[in-house]
C-alpha cells in the first residue's frame, strides 16, 4: 500500500486514531509552555509587589500569597521542562502536558474559592489577564478533546503517529532503494544477490538456507527477496511466507504449504495432508516459492519440505540443517560504513554523524554494538536526543560486557538490556509485559492497550503514548494490515510485533527471583507434551504472586490441570491449539481477574468446557475470544464487563445482551454463523462502539436498534447480505461514524438520516446498490467526511456544495492478499 493511502485512506480501527490524540497533545505542550511562561512573568511581579509593598499583611493573607507565588514559580519550572524536552520523547511530553493542565486547574481553583476574595481584590488588575489567558488554555483543551473524538473515527490525520509510522516505513524501505552508493544496504544487496544466484542458477537446488545469529537481519533479507521484482515475476506472485517458530502447528503449516503448491488456498480447516506426499508434476511452467522463517527444529522442517518439481523452499534459521539444505547462505555482519549509517539513522535521524557530535564516542558505541542491525537500531534509538554524559554512561556499560562472539545471544541480550535500563519504570514494565504473548504472533493493539489499562491503572491515552514511545525506541513494531479492498480486513488493523531477541530479553528480566515472586508467569513456548511445565507442578503448594499468567498448551482435559493458586492475577492469557479445551479450574481462584484472552490457533473451532468458571469472574472488564465455539452462558451475568471481542468464532445463537449490562464496546468479527442480532443487544444503554464486520450471513438488524442512544461508532463493513438499515437508528443522537463499506446489497440510507446531528463521517466504499440520498442528508450539520467510490460521488455533490465543511473523498480500490500469508 502506498504511504499516502496509509494516511489518507480510512483507518478502520479507532485504536489507531487515539494514538494521534496523545501526540497532538504532546506537540502543543511547547506552545502552551511558552504562553504560560509569558503569563507568569507578568503576574508574578504583581504578587511580589503586594507582598513587599511595605504594608503589613495579616499572617493568613501573607501565607496565601506565598502559596500562590510557589504555584506560579512551579509553573515556570514546568514550562522550562516542556521547552527543553526532546520532541521525540512522546511519553515525557504527554506527561508534561498533563501536569500543565493540572497546574491550570490548580491555579483556577485557588482563585475561585470564595474565601480568597480579599486577595482577589488586591490583584484585580491581574485577574482579568489571568482569566483571559486561562480561557485560551481551556479553549485549547476543548479543541484537543474534539480532536480526540475526530481521530477515533478517522476524520483527520497527522501528528506523531504519522511520524512513527513513517519511521517504520523508512526502516522497511531503507534497504529497498539502495544501490550500494551512499546509503545503508551494501551488505544486504550482496546477500540478496547471493541467494538469488542459489535459487535461479541451479536447477538441482530445491531448498536454500539463510542462516545467521539472532538480530543479524535474516528475516529482513528473506522479506526483501520476496519483494524483489525479478522474484515476483519468476514465480508469478506465487510466493508464500510462513513463520514457523518454536511452537508450530505442523499440520496447519503443512495444509497451508500444500494448498499453496496445488494452487488452492481454500482447503477446509480440518484437511490433513498425507504424510507420504504423492509425486506431482507442476502443470506447464508453474513455479512456486515457499519461505519458512524462524525454523528451530530439524524434525519439524522434515515435515514441511518436499521435493516437488517447480517448487523451491527458502528456509530461514539460526541453525544449519545440512541434511535438508542443498545450499546455504550465511548472513554476514554489517561492514563498518553500513553499521555507522544504520546507527546514525536511528540515533540522529540522518545517514552520518552530525556536526558538533563527538565522532570518536559515536564510533565507539557503534563498535560495541557488534555490527548487528538489531543492536544498532535499539541502542541508537535509546541514545536519540541524549546529552554526551548519557552517551558516555551507555558506552561504559557496553564496554564492560563481553564482545559479541561465541555466546553472542547472551551478550546481545545484555546489550539490549542496557537500552531498557534508562526507560521510565512504567514504560519498562509495559515493555516486559510483551513477553506474555506467544513468539512470532501479532498482538492486536486493542488487546495490549486493554491489558495495560487494567494492570497499570492508567488511562487509554497514556497507554497509547507508551506504545508510541516503545515504537520510537525500536522495542516493538507497529504493523498496519493492508486492506484487501475492504472485504477481508478486520477492524483490528493495527498489531504489535516484537523481535525474538527482544522477547527473550523481556522473559529474562521477568524471571528474576523465585517463580512464586514473578510478576509475569509465562510459558515461553508450548511444551513437547502440550501440558503445563513441570516446574509449575512442583511449586503448586504455595500461592503465586503473578499479576499476569500466560499459558501455551495443546488440548487440555480436566485431568491435565493441577491445582494452582493465583490470588493476585489480573490478566490471564490462554493460547492453545485444539478442537476441545477444558478451561483451567484455577480460574475459580482468580478473584481479581480483569482481562481474559482466549485464542485458539488450531485449524478448527474449539469447543470450550468448564464454562461455569465465568460465573466467578465478577471483576472481569475485558474479554477476547478467538476461534472458539461460543458457549452458552445462560444465567451468567458479567456486570463489570466493558469490552467484549468475538473474533473468528461460532456464535451458536448464544449472544445475549442481558449478560453484559455495562458493555461499552462490542465487536463481532468474521463470525460466519451470525444471521441476526438479538433484540436484547438493544438494551445495552452503555454501548458506545459496535462493530459487526465480515459477518457474511448477517441479514438484518433489529427494529429496536435505535434504542442504542449512547452509540458513537457503528461498523458494518463486509456484511454482503445486509440489505437495509433500520429506520430507528436515526434516533442515535450521539452517533459520529458509520462504516457500511462492502455492504454490496445495501440499497439505501434511512429517509430520516438528517436527524443524526452528531454524524461526522460515513464510509460507503463499494456499496453499488445505493443510488440516491434521502433529502434529509443536507441536514447532517456535523458531517465532515464521506468516503465513497467514484460511481456514487455525484449523488453527494449537491450536499457538498451546500456544506462547505464537507469533504467527499473518492476511494481507490486496492487489493493485496498478503494478509493470507500471515
Amino acid at each position: 500500500m502506498a504511504l499516502t493511502e496509509l494516511f489518507t485512506g480510512e483507518i478502520a480501527s479507532d485504536l489507531w486514531k487515539m494514538l494521534v490524540t496523545i501526540t497532538r497533545k504532546a506537540l502543543r505542550c511547547k506552545s502552551s509552555a511558552e504562553q504560560l511562561i509569558t503569563y507568569i512573568r507578568e503576574i508574578l511581579p504583581m504578587i511580589e509587589e503586594i507582598k513587599y509593598s511595605g504594608v503589613e499583611l495579616p499572617a493568613p493573607r501573607q501565607s496565601q500569597l506565598d502559596r500562590l507565588s510557589e504555584i506560579l514559580r512551579s509553573g515556570v519550572e514546568l514550562s522550562h521542562q516542556a521547552l527543553s524536552s526532546s520532541r521525540w520523547n512522546v511519553y515525557r511530553n504527554f506527561q508534561l502536558a498533563k501536569k500543565m493542565e493540572k497546574l491550570e486547574k490548580h491555579v483556577t481553583n485557588f482563585l475561585q474559592v470564595p474565601m480568597q476574595a480579599h486577595i482577589l481584590a488586591d490583584v484585580h488588575h491581574a485577574r482579568f489577564e489571568m482569566a483571559e489567558r486561562f480561557d485560551r488554555v481551556e479553549a485549547s483543551n476543548r479543541r484537543m478533546e474534539r480532536f480526540l473524538g475526530e481521530m477515533k473515527i478517522g476524520v483527520n490525520g497527522g501528528g506523531w503517529v504519522e511520524e512513527a509510522v513513517r519511521s517504520m516505513q523508512e526502516d522497511e524501505t531503507w534497504v529497498e532503494g539502495c544501490n550500494g552508493n551512499n546509503s545503508f544496504g551494501v551488505g544486504l544487496d550482496f546477500g540478496k544477490n547471493k541467494v538469488l544466484e542459489m535459487i535461479f542458477m541451479r536447477n538441482d537446488v530445491s531448498v536454500v538456507g539463510i542462516c545467521g545469529i539472532g538480530g543479524s537481519g535474516k528475516t529482513t533479507l528473506a522479506r526483501e527477496l520476496c519483494r524483489d521484482d525479478h522474484v515476483r515475476c519468476y514465480f508469478k506472485e506465487r510466493i508464500l511466507f510462513l513463520t514457523v517458530s518454536q511452537s508450530p502447528n505442523v499440520e496447519q503449516l503443512r495444509a497451508r504449504i500444500w494448498g499453496h503448491i496445488m494452487g488452492s488456498q481454500g482447503f477446509h480447516g480440518n484437511y490433513v495432508v498425507p504424510q507420504c506426499m504423492p509425486q506431482f508434476e507442476c502443470k506447464g511452467e508453474a513455479q512456486v516459492l515457499v519461505v519458512l522463517d524462524d525454523v528451530w527444529s530439524l524434525s519439524v522442517l522434515e515435515q514441511l519440505v518436499w521435493k516437488i518439481p517447480g517448487c523451491k523452499f527458502l528456509v530461514v534459521s539460526r541453525f544449519k540443517f545440512p541434511t535438508i539444505f542443498n545450499t546455504t547462505y550465511q548472513v554476514e555482519l554489517l561492514g563498518e560504513e553500513d553499521a555507522l549509517t544504520l546507527f546514525c539513522h536511528h540515533a540522529f535521524g540522518q545517514k552520518s554523524i552530525p556536526l558538533g557530535a563527538n565522532v570518536n564516542l559515536v564510533k565507539q558505541v557503534v563498535a560495541e554494538c557488534g555490527k548487528l542491525p538489531l543492536a544498532l537500531k535499539v541502542i541508537g534509538a535509546s541514545l536519540r536526543d541524549q546529552n554526551e554524559m548519557f552517551w558516555l554512561s551507555v558506552k561504559t556499560k557496553l564496554s564492560q560486557g563481553q564482545s559479541i562472539g561465541e555466546s553472542y545471544e547472551i551478550n546481545l541480550i545484555d546489550r539490549m538490556a542496557i537500552s531498557t535500563n534508562y526507560l521510565p519504570e512504567k514504560i519498562k514494565e509495559c515493555f516486559l509485559d510483551l513477553c506474555s504473548f506467544p513468539e512470532d504472533r501479532k498482538i492486536p493493539l486493542e488487546v495490549l492497550i486493554n491489558m495495560w489499562v487494567e494492570i497499570h491503572d492508567i488511562h487509554e491515552t497514556e497507554a497509547y503514548a507508551i506504545v508510541v514511545e516503545l515504537s520510537n525506541k525500536n522495542l516493538l513494531t507497529l504493523v498496519k494490515e493492508a486492506r484487501a479492498g475492504g472485504m477481508y480486513s478486520s477492524c483490528f488493523e493495527i498489531s504489535v510485533t516484537q523481535h525474538d531477541i527482544l522477547r527473550d530479553l523481556a522473559l529474562i528480566l521477568s524471571k528474576r527471583g523465585s517463580i512464586h515472586e514473578h510478576r509475569r508467569l509465562v510459558m515461553p513456548k508450548r511444551e513437547e507434551n502440550g501440558l503445563l511445565p513441570r516446574e509449575w507442578s512442583r511449586c503448586k503448594d504455595q500461592p503465586f504472586e503473578a499479576q499476569i499468567v500466560s499459558i501455551n498448551t495443546g488440548e487440555m482435559t480436566e485431568m491435565d490441570w493441577f491445582e494452582l493458586d493465583f490470588p493476585k492475577a489480573e490478566v490471564l492469557i490462554i493460547n492453545f491449539a485444539s478442537s476441545d479445551y477444558f478451561l483451567p479450574p484455577f480460574m475459580n481462584r482468580m478473584p481479581n481477574l480483569r482481562a481474559l484472552i482466549i485464542i485458539n490457533y488450531s485449524t478448527s473451532y474449539a469447543r470450550l468446557h468448564n464454562v461455569s468458571v465465568f460465573r466467578n469472574l465478577t471483576n472481569l472488564r475485558s474479554l477476547w475470544l478467538e476461534k472458539v465455539s461460543i458457549p452458552q452462558l445462560s444465567g451468567t451475568v458479567l456486570k463489570n464487563l466493558g469490552k467484549l471481542f468475538i473474533v473468528l468464532c461460532k456464535i451458536n445463537n448464544s449472544l445475549d445482551g442481558k449478560g453484559f449490562p455495562n458493555l461499552s464496546e462490542l465487536t463481532l468479527d468474521h463470525c460466519d454463523d451470525l444471521t441476526h442480532i438479538p433484540s436484547s443487544i438493544c438494551g445495552m444503554k452503555s454501548l458506545q462502539n459496535l462493530s459487526l464486520t465480515n459477518c457474511h450471513n448477517l441479514t438484518q438488524l433489529p427494529d429496536e436498534f435505535g434504542k442504542l442512544r449512547s452509540l458513537e461508532i457503528l461498523r458494518l463493513y463486509a456484511c454482503p447480505n445486509l440489505e437495509t438499515l433500520p429506520t430507528s437508528m436515526c434516533d442515535m443522537k450521539r452517533l459520529k461514524y458509520i462504516d457500511i463499506s462492502q455492504c454490496v446489497n445495501l440499497t439505501c440510507f434511512p429517509n430520516e438520516i438528517g436527524r443524526l446531528v452528531s454524524l461526522e463521517k460515513i464510509d460507503m466504499r463499494e456499496c453499488p446498490m445505493i443510488r440516491y440520498l434521502p433529502k434529509s442528508a443536507v441536514s447532517l450539520q456535523s458531517l465532515q467526511l464521506v468516503i465513497c467510490d467514484e460511481e456514487v460521488y455525484g449523488m453527494w455533490r449537491d450536499v457538498e456544495m451546500a456544506k462547505p465543511n464537507l469533504h467527499i473523498q473518492v476511494s481507490e480500490q486496492y487489493f493485496d492478499l498478503d494478509w493470507l500469508q500471515e
